[in-house]
């Protein structure tokens, strides 16, 4: 077996596993492992853009009260605040290595640009920078160019990692502590192990545990999962964002209408044509994103319409086309102008707001392993995550987990790692069995652990997971291990910690809306569900 040391291992190319290696590479070498193409991520796909206080008008202190209010009693105060103070130098960061944000055309009196500042739902100022509707491009594109400089960065495309290799893994003595992964050539089918003083799961999130999705098809919870298996506390599963307004259309895979549009003015309305939002939230059609996808939902089952629309035709076409053109040629040519009609839009699983729990600068339960970006829960998100935070989050986060690592050295220790055992045998009809099991899990999903619950759902959920988990284990061990195996793997843990997580919180909070519990409780205000393979690593 192939091994190759590190200093530091990433496992992701996102905003938030190549911000960390940009910060890392002044101390020692860096593999980057990425499963598909190095620019493949949810941040290529994320269209809003990136919050952060930076205007006079705004303050710290109405972002931190914004997050807190969209996270439904369960953020983590210190660390919205650790995180919204320290945007501002961050996002200076971002400029300086050459990301462009869409400005005003004017400068303000010391000659800095005064940028162009959108506004989404459960904002209370426009503090949201993007380029354009393509902000993840924007960054993930110069992000990368940056690394193509970075002669201690390596990336290492089409590898998808096996599982974390942790001292109580390998029957060391003493706290448990993670040294690398194996890692899959999915080319060649080489197993390689990856040794590192330090490893950061930086995998983005489980979007395709539902079978819809605005997430890109690599969004496996390959994350989560490894660190569930490796002894990691997970947290807050039951919190996942659907986002309320994807493109309905029968040729359309998954193409999110960004929020930006509802902050410009886009109205909500059913197929009929009237307004409804008015009935659920002040904010009408800017309410936070649970209570909108929620109201979309109920409406959707009044009227036995498959979809309502958003309409933006009260604002001139040349702005939607300048403001969004993206959005405007993919909705062009799916034969929908959106400056004469509404977009048909329905709610798709779009982020996932708990994860691995860490602390402010990314550092899990176990040594020497840290996760960063969605794959991770800070306490940022709460119970519903306030839009455009997460790019955010991601490159705080990143930027404090690269000091945290640099300034805590773990000692290099000498160990032999053993090679991967795989199983050897091959069956013409795997691929099916896998594509089969891959399409139950994410329509059980989607039916039983949507947008509303009820106990019942969960546990016929739960039932049905624990029976594929013993198919998928016996495949995964018999069979010589493949890309579509270790992600049908993945989603099978990352469904089964969604539904035990909900099963575990017996209220309605934020993104977790059950029927059988309707409203918050006082008993679980500000409690996170906590998940471990070892329960008594849970406490």
């Amino acid at each position: 077996m192939n091994n190759k040391g590190y200093d530091f291992l990433v496992l992701g190319s996102g905003i938030a596993g190549l911000f960390f290696a940009i910060k890392a590479a002044k101390y020692g070498k860096v593999a980057i492992i990425t499963k598909k193409d190095k620019a493949e991520s949810s941040t290529n796909y994320a269209q809003g853009g990136i919050a952060a206080v930076i205007t006079q008008d705004d303050s710290f202190e109405l972002h931190v009260r914004d997050t807190l209010v969209a996270g439904a009693g369960l953020c983590k105060e210190d660390v919205v605040r650790q995180i919204v103070q320290e945007a501002p130098d961050c996002i200076k960061e971002l400029i300086n290595l050459g990301i462009q944000f869409d400005s005003a055309g004017e400068k303000k009196e010391n000659g800095t640009l005064e940028y162009d500042l959108g506004r989404e739902g459960g904002h209370s100022k426009r503090r949201i920078l993007h380029a354009k509707d393509t902000t993840g491009r924007e960054v993930e594109q110069r992000l990368l160019e940056v690394i193509s400089k970075e002669p201690n960065v390596h990336i290492y495309e089409n590898h998808i990692a096996i599982d974390l290799i942790t001292t109580k893994k390998l029957g060391l003595p003493g706290k448990n502590r993670c040294i690398g992964a194996y890692v899959l050539n999915k080319q060649t089918g080489e197993v390689i192990s990856f040794s590192a003083r330090a490893t950061v799961l930086a995998t983005g999130g489980c979007g395709k545990v539902y079978i819809y999705t605005t997430n890109p098809d690599i969004a496996t919870g390959d994350g989560v999962a490894m660190a569930y298996r490796a002894g990691a506390k997970i947290a807050n599963m039951e919190f996942i964002q659907f986002h309320p307004t994807c493109l309905y259309h029968p040729k359309a895979k998954s193409f999110l209408i960004s929020e930006a549009v509802r902050g410009e003015g886009a109205v909500l309305k059913t197929i009929k044509g009237e307004e409804f939002m008015d009935k659920y939230h002040p904010l009408k059609s800017l309410a936070p994103r649970d209570i909108v996808a929620r109201a979309i939902d109920s409406e959707m089952k009044k009227s036995g319409a498959e979809y309502v629309v958003l309409d933006c035709t009260n604002r001139p076409a040349p702005f939607l086309m300048n403001r969004f053109p993206n959005i405007y040629a993919t909705c062009l040519s799916y034969g929908i102008d959106m400056t004469k009609e509404p977009i048909p839009v329905v709610p798709s699983a779009h982020y996932q707001s708990g994860g691995v729990v860490v602390d402010v600068n990314g550092l899990t339960s176990i040594d020497g392993l840290y996760a960063i970006g969605e794959v991770s829960c800070t306490g940022l998100h709460g119970a519903n995550r306030l839009a455009s935070n997460s790019l955010l989050e991601a490159v705080v986060c990143a930027r404090r987990a690269a000091a945290h690592i640099v300034q805590n050295r773990l000692p290099e220790l000498n160990v032999k790692i053993p090679e991967w055992q795989s199983g050897n045998a091959q069956n013409p009809d795997e691929m099916v069995v896998i594509s089969h099991n891959w399409n139950e899990i994410r329509r059980l999903m989607w039916d039983y652990v949507g947008i509303v619950r009820t106990t019942k759902r969960l546990q016929r959920a739960q039932k049905r997971i624990s029976n594929l988990q013993e198919e998928i284990q016996q495949y995964y061990w018999d069979f010589t291990v493949t890309s579509d195996l270790l992600e049908l793997r993945n989603i099978a843990i990352v469904a089964e910690l969604i539904i035990n997580c909900a099963l575990q919180r017996k209220e309605s909070r934020g993104l977790h809306y059950t029927l059988d519990y309707p409203n918050p409780s006082e008993e679980w205000a500000h409690k996170d569900t906590i998940v471990c393979k070892d329960v008594r690593q849970c406490s």
